[in-house]
């Protein structure tokens, strides 16, 4: 068994890969940004070190400086969590070839077979998994989707080969949108995942999303966990999962878990790993979907994924031990028939959103109260306490619900009861939306499909929920007179935190102090050296500003361009989803005041028009 393990990611995650390993009496490092210095992952950890700027790029998705930190450390493995490095196939044949280091996950060969969609698509037809209609091979012009749309029609859906949870699909429903839809899809791709290779599928207008933990070793066992409904989803990032699905027949549910068992066995994958499904709904169904539904292989998540806590309730097995064990190599010691399911279990995101808003992610704050529920078949993973700054720089989620009940009724009775009792104050979170989607009629009775908050709820629920439920996100100071300051020394990369507080002093910026030289630093600059505060703006007129802080991924028009409303100025990229910012009026486009790739900062001038 390893002795120490890095974690290569944050918050709940990282925690939650912590507690694993702290079972198994292996030592935990955990790696963090400029912005998580004061995080919850980093205080579990038994060790921390910096591996650079709040900017994912420059920190937690920079390959050598995960390893240095590792060789840093001594640890004898690496776990990714999800997200950032969990599913490059590049940095894991790194780990793979360090002296002393073993990757905690499939072989980089397995990721880089099923993680690019097409040779998935491949492996799967080979092992006779249903596959949507689609294209093998990379798509790189227009043409190519044009004439796909002659062959299948519209809509078609672009995906990005190393995609998934939504970024890099685009829906093109007509020939006019083609050429901006596969540029964009293709911008993703690159931007999230350095790999700007897209694919395309039929897309299915009422489809359910189901999906199927597996489980397999280095000695050829592969187990399936049963699966998880993940269908409530908006704009295809899951919000809800539950497992087993209420929508299915047991011999449906048997297919499904057979065929991912089939298609993992071809690619002889190890590790954890999750096969997305399809399943198309029948509208207007009365009881469970039987098995002659058509379900059709989606995608390979080569990681754990962010809604592994259901299949663990449901189960009793702990899948990050389990990842753990199988990269020791030890074997699976349980059958398929060993593999029983008790109750139901949903898990529910807390995101920093405000629902009745789009959606829309907090831009800061501070959780003055942060009160989590209890009580029999309530599990929490989260990082965040109560007084900690929100950070921004990432992922929206600040924590999971787990709810288990003997059936689903209890399950959704209890939940609204765990939901009832989860405060939180001093940020927006999307409980309110929880809270409403279970007295749903669609959800409750699981008739739901991936496009129902999208296109079929009305919205207006859910702002009368919010303005229920939510709570108020402003506070100030009880003391103003009171100056706290966290300084961070750094020796070696290794962190050491000193706290002062002052009475009656005005607030003075502090940065991280120098380790070599012992002196304070000022405050931490934007990775790039791109500015992230306000532009000084030249030109006359309206000014068109970032509502969130992001990268400008694309800059749509040039100076001197005439404008109508609801044109497409930039495209900012926030929590990992992209942004079209548009004009409000028609004008005359004088000054552009920010640039590709450039961080901005909510309230930022990006555009001025006159």
């Amino acid at each position: 068994m390893f002795r120490k393990v890095l974690v290569a990611n944050r918050g709940e995650i990282a925690v939650r890969v912590m507690r694993a390993c702290e079972e198994l009496n292996i030592s935990t490092v955990a790696i963090y940004s400029e912005a998580d210095k004061n995080s919850g992952h980093v205080r579990y950890a038994d060790e921390a070190y910096n591996v650079g700027p709040a900017r994912a790029a420059d920190s937690y998705l920079d390959h050598e400086a995960v390893l240095e930190a590792a060789r840093k450390a001594d640890v004898d493995a690496i776990h990714p969590g999800y997200g950032f490095l969990a599913e490059n196939a590049e940095f894991a044949s790194k780990v793979e070839g360090a002296e002393g280091i073993t990757w905690i996950g499939p072989s980089s060969d397995a990721m880089e077979a099923l993680g690019e969609k097409t040779k998935a698509r491949t492996i799967m037809d080979e092992a006779d998994v249903p596959i949507v209609p689609g294209t093998t091979d990379p798509v790189t012009d227009p043409e190519a989707v044009e004439e796909f749309g002659e062959k299948y029609g519209y809509p078609i859906a672009i995906k990005a080969e190393g995609g998934g949870g939504g970024r890099g699909m685009k829906v093109v429903r007509s020939e006019d949108e083609v050429e901006d839809q596969l540029e964009s899809a293709k911008r993703e791709g690159e931007a999230y995942f350095d790999n700007d290779s897209v694919y395309l599928e039929r897309y299915l207008e009422n489809p359910r999303h189901i999906e199927v933990q597996i489980l397999a070793d280095e000695h050829g066992n592969v187990r399936h966990l049963g699966e998880r409904d993940c269908s409530l989803q908006r704009r295809h990032q899951k919000v809800i999962e539950e497992g087993p699905s209420a929508a299915l027949t047991d011999e449906l549910r048997e297919e499904i878990g057979e065929a991912a068992r089939r298609g993992v066995a071809t690619a002889d994958y190890t590790n954890a790993g999750t096969v997305e499904f399809l399943v198309e709904e029948s509208p207007g169904r009365d009881g469970p979907l039987g098995p002659d539904t058509n379900f059709y292989f989606l995608e390979v998540n080569t990681r754990i994924q962010v809604e592994h806590t259901v299949t663990e309730e449901i189960t009793g097995y702990d899948i990050v031990k389990r990842q753990i064990r199988i990269a020791a190599g030890e074997e699976i010691d349980f059958d398929q028939a060993d593999v029983e399911f008790d109750g139901h279990a949903i898990e529910f995101r807390i995101n920093a959103e405000n629902a009745a808003n789009d959606f829309a992610p907090a831009t800061g704050g501070t959780l003055e109260t942060y009160d989590p529920p209890g009580g029999i078949g309530v599990r929490l993973a989260d990082a965040l306490r109560q007084g900690d700054e929100l950070v921004t720089d990432y992922d929206s989620m600040i924590a999971k619900l787990i709810v288990w009940g003997e059936d689903r009724n209890e399950c959704l009775e209890r939940s609204l009861r765990a939901l009832r009792e989860y405060e939180i104050e001093g940020i927006p979170t999307i409980i309110p939306f929880h809270r409403l989607m279970l007295t749903d009629e669609e959800f409750v009775a699981s008739t739901h499909t991936t496009k129902y908050l999208d296109e079929e709820m009305d919205h207006s629920r859910i702002e009368n929920a919010q303005q229920q439920w939510g709570s108020d996100t402003t506070s100030e100071s009880d003391n103003e007179d009171t100056v706290e300051r966290e300084f961070t020394v750094e020796v070696n990369g290794k962190r050491f935190e000193v706290e002062l507080e002052e009475h009656g002093a005005p607030a003075i910026p502090a940065g991280d102090i120098d380790a070599s030289g012992g002196g304070q630093a000022g405050p931490p600059q934007p990775a790039g050296g791109d500015s992230t505060s306000g532009a000084d703006v030249a030109g006359d007129g309206e000014t068109v500003d970032a509502e969130m802080q992001g990268t400008i991924l694309d800059v749509e028009v040039e100076e001197g361009d005439e404008v109508a409303s609801g044109d497409v100025l930039v495209v900012l990229e926030a929590m990992k989803m992209e942004n079209d910012i548009v004009a409000s009026r028609g004008g005359t486009v004088t000054e552009i005041a920010v640039e590709e790739d450039q961080s901005v900062d909510m309230g930022d001038v990006l555009v001025v028009l006159e």
